[in-house]
């Protein structure tokens, strides 16, 4: 088992997080950590944790200092890392004991050669730690349909398999991206692997002023999100994500390719065409209001 924290300027609280690793169910984890170029006490921090580290091998990397994005895809293409299973890992959260485990153990009931990936709700903390809430509980089922329009989950829940990091390596050796949570989930279900969403939390995620993405779960965060949708960010995204699928149309199932053409086409032409194709292609995203939102960003050519 991996763990692949991306890390910069996170002496605040990465102590915190580290004891929650440490204290995981699951008995064998070789931490790797990626620091993108912190100027606070970071790397000395997780190298004093390196004599505490009793469950497998801590590694610290330099990261290539390009951002979060960046970070993570330098540890996913490193052929030195190397498990039967890997998850990302936050600098600021703090895990439940058995996030770990219930992943694993979810997998353990799966066909292995096909590339898995398992992801989960999120609780929501204040800085110092209090409760504030929850991540949306989602209801539909996680497919390449809703991965075209909407990334259900964060990377800090996310743990794969062999398969699906071998998955995700070729194709990010191809390409950058916006995020890798979004960008794992979009690979792995175009490629007909299998995700599982767990509904119960399994990470407290932390809302700090440093946040480089927020929870989304106030009424203030969901009107900035609606900001950017007619601000165009979301269409820039998609172009983003459009542009990696294209160089990896290799790696993408039949079904998944009929979809993603329809959804392609759909972009363009006039309303009732861009309609009729997006209904065609069954994109959706997880809530009736957030379809609603869709088809009102394809009215405006915001996606």
């Amino acid at each position: 088992m991996a763990v692949l924290m991306g890390t910069k300027d996170g002496a605040a609280y990465i102590g915190e997080q580290l004891e929650s690793l440490a204290t995981q169910s699951w008995p064998l984890v070789d931490l790797w950590v990626s620091d993108d170029g912190s100027s606070d006490a970071t790397a000395a921090i997780v190298e004093a944790w390196r004599s505490r580290w009793t469950k497998g091998s801590l590694t610290l990397l330099q990261g290539p200092r390009r951002g979060f994005a960046a970070n993570f895809r330098s540890m996913i293409l490193d052929p030195r890392i190397d498990a039967d299973c890997y998850a990302f890992c936050d600098q600021d959260d703090v895990w439940e004991p058995d996030r770990l485990e219930a992943a694993i153990r979810w997998m353990e009931g799966e066909d292995m050669e096909t590339p898995l990936l398992f992801c989960s709700r999120t609780a929501t903390i204040s800085e110092a730690g209090a409760p504030a809430g929850y991540s949306p509980l989602f209801r539909r089922p996680p497919s390449f349909r809703n991965a075209l329009v909407q990334s259900i989950a964060g990377g800090n829940t996310m743990l794969f398999n062999r398969k699906a990091r071998d998955l995700l390596a070729k194709a990010s050796a191809r390409t950058e991206f916006v995020s890798h949570d979004w960008w794992a989930y979009l690979i792995v279900t175009a490629a007909g692997g299998k995700v599982h969403y767990e509904p119960r939390p399994l990470v407290r995620y932390r809302q700090h002023s440093a946040n480089l993405v927020g929870a989304n779960v106030s009424w203030q965060a969901r009107f900035s999100r609606l900001g950017r949708l007619f601000k165009g960010q979301f269409a820039a995204w998609t172009d983003t994500n459009l542009r990696g699928l294209a160089v990896n149309r290799d790696l993408i199932a039949r079904d998944a390719a009929l979809c993603l053409r329809l959804f392609i086409r759909a972009r363009k032409g006039n309303v009732f065409r861009r309609f009729g194709l997006l209904g065609k292609s069954g994109v959706y995203r997880q809530t009736f209001m957030g379809t609603l939102g869709l088809y009102v960003a394809f009215l405006w050519r915001r996606i």
